[in-house]
Order: structure tokens, then sequence, then C-alpha cells
């Protein structure tokens, strides 16, 4: 999705011109062996949106965690309004009027929104009993402040997650909350489910709260931020109204190098062709999801394919990869050189085609195993012996040296996955399949949800990996990545082909005209429909890097 900055969007100057509400002056924690903050100074002004970024593990959730009460011993001194506090537990952050709203909600599916809101704290009568048409009315009162048209009676599981987000928000301002702390408020939400939060957060900054908003998204961060500071390594690398810092210069903070370096295109003498898609199509019920699609990847070759959500590019991926029951499917795939039918995943991989998922968390990783389970899920058949016994030795051999070649982040290969950062997960989802013989990776939205320099080194593997031959088809919704990565890109509408560029030819006003290259205008309402009553994104990264 691309935002656009305007001066309406971030008002910095009202912002900075406020006083400052709560400063952190030289905020030191250190766990053993790791040094998570050094010296942090930060501070947020009333009525300000100040934005935070910087690469996983740069100390983001580690400072916020300590300014909302969850960490109570640090080196350093917060003061709030200008006179030095020190919580002891987040209950005295939310008392000192300091509400933090996590990735992951903290509501009760079964409970109403009104009950949501006022869980623990309850209004109560003169005897005692609870008082639901106080609650009742005051949440309303709530939702009002908030412009919100959200029913207090109804439960949180029947409410989409756009809407819970939005609750969490009138919870914290039931606690009086003049600070609010959003970690990655948007990285479940629709494109309408933004617009409507960013309504709401400017309608926050008018009343003069100040919400501290996390990000990998920077585009977001432009739009929404009046001023944004990076951390590094533990430390501030910088700090800067928005509108006088570009999106160059703000991902050079993050990593400590240049863009340029970040997606580096090596020339790669291109082989054979190994895989090659005639005509597919594909039915599901009475729809045609895909509809007579041919393309080919050669061997190191990286292929790219780009496309509005609900275009069917997850589906291509998923009917190569043999997902779908072959009755399903019409056309032909051919695999090095040979046709096949694959009635399973089992089948491709055994063949040498690897499918990294778009949900790795639900899809390509068993999150409540360790990474030494999962890098060999793949390629567990290697490491059992005739009586089917796991020979753990060579299973624990093989893994430690993919982590090694991958430099994946973890303290063991015995460690739960679960625990990994982002961008180390998706390389733990990577390793598993280099550890048997795959010729094609199919890759869904391989950097969604990862920082910056995260997704360098996941494309730097891909370079690297297409340097020994490997084919690449390559599903994202960032533009700038497809430019950067691929030697060509398809681009797919309404379940149609409608576009092929080579890499001498890559042009995003052409490629977003293929992708809206919709049939008829009926169909084109069909599918914005089908997105809004899905919850999906109707529109992909199109802003230059």
């Amino acid at each position: 999705m691309a935002f656009e900055q305007s001066p309406t969007q971030t008002p910095a100057p009202a912002a900075a011109e406020m006083p400052v509400i709560l400063s952190m002056q030289g905020i030191t924690k250190r766990f053993p062996g790791v040094v998570a903050l050094d010296g942090v100074s930060f501070d947020v002004h009333l009525g300000e949106v100040h934005g935070l970024v910087g690469e996983n593990g740069a100390g983001k959730s580690t400072l916020m965690k300590i300014m909302s009460g969850i960490y109570t011993e640090f080196d350093g001194h917060m003061l709030l309004n200008g006179v030095p506090v020190a919580f002891h537990s987040p209950g005295d952050a939310q008392a000192s009027g300091i509400a933090m709203i996590h990735q992951e909600l903290n509501l009760v599916p079964e409970l109403t929104v009104y009950e949501n809101i006022f869980l623990g704290r309850e209004i109560r009568t003169r005897l005692g009993t609870i008082d639901r048409r106080a609650m009742r009315r005051e949440a309303e009162a709530l939702m009002a402040r908030l412009g919100l048209d959200i029913d207090t009676n109804r439960h949180i599981d029947r409410l989409r997650v756009g809407q819970q987000q939005l609750v969490e928000i009138a919870k914290a301002l039931s606690l009086n909350s003049r600070i609010i702390i959003m970690d990655e408020p948007t990285s479940a939400l629709s494109d309408s489910e933004v617009e409507y939060l960013f309504k709401v957060v400017r309608n926050l900054r008018e009343h003069n709260v100040a919400v501290i908003y996390i990000s990998h998204r920077l585009d977001e961060v432009f739009a929404i931020a009046d001023r944004v500071t990076v951390l590094r390594d533990g430390k501030v690398a910088g700090s800067a109204m928005t509108r006088d810092i570009t999106r160059r210069k703000l991902i050079s903070l993050m990593v400590g190098r240049d863009l340029d370096v970040l997606y580096p295109k090596a020339d790669i003498e291109l082989g054979d062709v190994v895989l090659q898609v005639e005509h597919l199509s594909y039915i599901q019920g009475r729809t045609q999801v895909l509809n007579d699609i041919s393309l080919t990847v050669r061997k190191g070759e990286i292929v790219g394919v780009a496309g509005l959500m609900g275009a069917g590019r997850t589906q291509l991926l998923e009917a190569i990869f043999g997902v779908y029951p072959p009755t399903s499917l019409s056309g032909r795939v051919l695999f090095r050189g040979k046709s096949v039918v694959f009635n399973s995943p089992q089948e491709a991989i055994e063949s040498g085609i690897g499918l990294v998922a778009e949900d790795r968390k639900l899809q390509s990783l068993v999150l409540e195993r360790s990474v030494s389970d999962n890098a060999s899920l793949a390629a567990l058949r290697q490491f059992v012996n005739r009586l089917t016994v796991i020979k753990r030795r060579e299973e624990r051999r093989a893994v430690t040296r993919v982590v090694n070649d991958l430099n994946i982040r973890t303290p063991t290969i015995e460690t739960m996955v679960a625990s990994l950062s982002g961008g180390n997960q998706q390389k733990v989802v990577v390793g598993k399949f280099l550890l048997t013989d795959i010729k094609l990776f199919l890759l869904d939205e391989p950097t969604r949800g990862i920082d910056v320099g995260a997704k360098a080194e996941i494309y730097s593997l891909v370079g690297q990996l297409a340097r020994n031959g490997t084919g690449f088809l390559l599903v994202s919704s960032e533009m700038p990545e497809l430019l950067a990565v691929c030697d060509r890109i398809y681009v797919l509408c309404d379940g149609r082909l409608t576009g092929e560029f080579a890499r001498a030819e890559f042009d995003q006003v052409a490629i977003m005209e293929a992708a809206t290259r919709f049939e008829d205008r009926l169909n084109n309402g069909r599918h914005d429909h089908h997105d809004r009553q899905h919850g999906e994104q109707s529109t992909f990264e199109v802003a230059q890097l």
C-alpha cells in the first residue's frame, strides 16, 4: 500500500511546539551477555505521533517495555511532565497515563466490547454489583469520542481484527491515557482498516494524546508520524522530523549501510528452463481462479509475480506445488523437461520444488517445535534408519551447518522456533529445503513482516542460490523489491496473465496498469467486494525506495 505525504498528514510544527510529556534519558538495559539498550534518550510531545523504527533486535520492544513498566530494572532516568518517575509494574504505568497496545491484542474473545474495556475495573453500583448499564454508557461515549461505530454489546470474536484494534485504543482511553504505544498496529489490517486507524490516530493527536508508533512499514511512518527515531544495535542512530528525512536515508540509518547494497543484483548466466507452465487453469467450485496461465523459469533466474491481492498469485504457486487436486486443474506443468502431476506437496518436494508460504507461522513452521525439528522437517527421511528411528547426531550436524550458513540467530538449534524474530523464522523455512535437493523455489511474500536488514539477508540468500542454478518464482506485494531482485516479472489480474516484463523493460506504471486490467467493471467490483469481505489489501506497494 503506497501512502502520500502531505502537510495535512504530518503537521509536525504544531506537535513540536507542544511540551514534552515523557522524556527517557540515558536508558541502558542489560541482559545476561547482552546490552539491549545503550544510553538511549527518547522523548515524546503532547499531541505528537512519534515513529520508532529499527531492525528486529534493535531495542524498540525493550525501550517500550521500560516505558510501560514491564521492565523495572535499568540504568537511566524517566521524567513524566518533567517529574522523575519509576514504575514498578505495568499498573503503575497505566495509572500514570501510559498504555501499550501490543501486536498480539490483549482482549478476551468471549466477552463483549464494553466488558473488555472495563475488564478488571468494572463499574459497580452502591450495592457492589456490576453496573452494566453504566459500563455500556461509558463505552459508548468512548466510541463516540473516537468516531467509531462499534456495538459495545457485541462479542470481541464477532469483530474484525481492525475493529478489535480500535477497541484496544478505546480501552486505553478509558484509562485516561495521555501516551499510547502502538506496536505494529496494522500488521493484520486491510487497506480500509489502516486508513480508519489513521483517522483515529489523527483524532487522538488533535486531543493532545501522544502516540508512539512502531512499525516496519516505512510508508505508514511517513504518512502518520510527525517525527521518527531510529534505533540500531541498542543505540539511537538518528532522529528527525519526517518532513526532513527521505526514505533512503531512514533505511540507511536502520541498517548502517547505504540502500544500494541492500538488494544487489548479480549478473548470472541463466541455464535451461527448469519450470514451464502451459495454459494452466484452476477452478474452485464454480469460480475460475486461474485462467490459461503460461510462464517459464530458467535455472538461476528470479522471476517475479506481481498483481493485486486476489489476482491469483498464491493460487498459482500452490497449483504448481500440488496443493490442489489434479482434477481441479487443466493445462500442463513441466519440471526439468518432464511433464509432472503432483498429488501432494510431498511429491513436489521429493521432485525438487520448495514452497515458502505466505503465512510462515500457520503454513511453514511448527511453532511449538525447535529450530532443529523445523529445519529437518522436509528432509526427515534422510535421517531415519531402517527401524524408522531418527539419527539425531546426523540431524543435528546437518541442521547446525544450515544454521551457520544462513546466519540464523538462535541461542541453540533446540530453541523453540516461536521465540525467533520474523527474519530468522523465515530463514529456518528456507533452510529446511536446503537439506533437500531443491531446484526450484516458490516464494510467496517471503519478506512480509520482517525488517529491512532481514529482507536484505533473505534476498542475499536468494541471489546465492540463483548463482548456483536454483530457479525462483517470487510473489511479492512490495514493488521495489521485485524491481530490485527479479530478472523478469509476470503480472496477474483476475486470474489471468496480463503482462510480462524483462528487466530492461521494468516500468512501475506499466506494471500497475497490467495489474488492474480487469476483464470488465463487473469483475472489478466483484474482486473489490471479495477483498473487503475477507479483509485483504486491494493494492500493492508501488512506492519508490
